[in-house]
């Protein structure tokens, strides 16, 4: 067991505790890790706010990177001083969705996460959940060997980190979920993070026009930086309208980024019949989405959800992390700032600024 520093929230709607934690020693196929950077998301927002319900104590941050410093008696995949980003849906790989490449699914996800004891307590003994039994807002984390890809030494950790929740969620969703066609158009509602990395997504994947979608200006000429070829502010009027004047009967693939019911329909609106519309972003508990039958019945849309970018975390984050040393996927220019430990509180409410696409916390100075 070791001591570090987290940043742990007590309660929901209050600002992060920096405090001391104990973290407990590797299990047999657990890691340890020195986390350097972690990516703010709009997921632990989510469970700060409480619009996601969390137990607490709790240790949120999810988009982790770091280097191993210490491995469990049966890992062997990887070594003390190794470089790391987290595949955030670790799996058992025999079940049914596992051998079907759905690792995302894992059927025995709750089995894998269990463990005999808490990874984090207080100094006093009490423990602290981690979200995603990740926790990666603490200086130092466990995590299963099967949910590390090792880092290529040419890409940084504060860009790496991207790799393991916004660019596998949002690349992952154009290419597992909805194998997007080349030469076909697509529109993205919501250019934060995930958004940005669903653009490039369908830029790599070939698209023949993409359509960025949302309230700010300063995101939207972001997005033409990513391989937007249009973009709508959807103040400016109605975006299904616009959309349809720029290209027509509507898109062929419509990606919802944002989490709500109201986006959720206006990326339906989007697609021309037979179109597929993807949600990608997290509503809030207790969300419910009603869309016009008709739609389904006599157009032939499609409806799909994708979760973590819906394949084989571990083998996308590293084939994203060659497109990257190729310079054919930007990770540099969605990293915003990066801001110090201290400053973790300042870093979620500058979330909210049109300005951002990602803020990166390092969590070592």
């Amino acid at each position: 067991m070791i001591e570090t520093r987290a940043a742990v929230l007590t309660e929901v709607n209050r600002p992060l505790e920096l405090t001391d934690i104990h973290v407990d020693d590797p299990e047999p196929r657990e890691v340890r890790v020195a986390v350097t950077h972690v990516g703010l998301c709009h997921s632990d927002l989510h469970y700060m706010t409480g619009t996601v319900p969390t137990d607490v104590p709790v240790v949120l941050g999810h988009e982790v990177a770091g280097v191993v410093e210490a491995v469990g008696a049966a890992v062997t995949g990887l070594r003390p001083g190794d470089r790391v980003t987290g595949a955030l849906t670790p799996s058992c790989g025999l079940c049914a969705n596992c051998d079907a490449g759905r690792s995302t699914q894992c059927l025995r996800v709750e089995e894998v996460r269990s463990r005999p004891r808490p990874a984090f307590r207080f100094p006093d003994g009490r423990p602290i959940a981690r979200l995603g039994d990740i926790g990666a807002f603490s200086q130092h984390t466990l995590m299963r060997e099967n949910a590390l890809v090792k880092l290529p030494d040419d890409v940084p950790s504060h860009v790496g980190c991207l790799l393991s929740c916004c660019v596998v969620t949002g690349v992952g969703a154009v290419f597992r979920a909805a194998r997007l066609r080349p030469g076909s158009t697509a529109a993205v509602i919501g250019c934060g993070g995930v958004g940005s990395a669903i653009i490039q997504g369908a830029r790599l994947a070939g698209a023949s026009a993409i359509v960025a979608i949302d309230l700010d200006d300063e995101r939207l000429e972001a997005a033409r930086g990513y391989g937007a070829t249009h973009v709508v502010n959807g103040d400016a009027g109605d975006p299904v309208a616009e959309l349809h004047r720029l290209l027509g009967d509507g898109v062929d693939y419509a990606f919802e980024a944002v989490g709500s019911a109201r986006t959720a329909a206006t990326a339906l609106a989007l697609v021309r019949p037979t179109g597929t519309a993807c949600l990608v972003g997290i509503a809030p508990g207790g969300t419910e989405i009603s869309m016009p039958a008709s739609d389904f019945f006599f157009q032939e849309k499609r409806l799909i959800g994708s979760y973590m970018g819906s394949g084989q975390a571990r083998e996308d984050i590293a084939q994203f992390a060659r497109l990257y040393q190729q310079g054919r996927l930007l990770l540099d220019e969605m990293v915003t700032r990066v801001i110090p430990f201290a400053e973790i509180t300042k870093g979620f409410e500058a979330m909210t600024s049109g300005g951002v696409t990602r803020i990166v916390v390092d969590l070592q100075s």
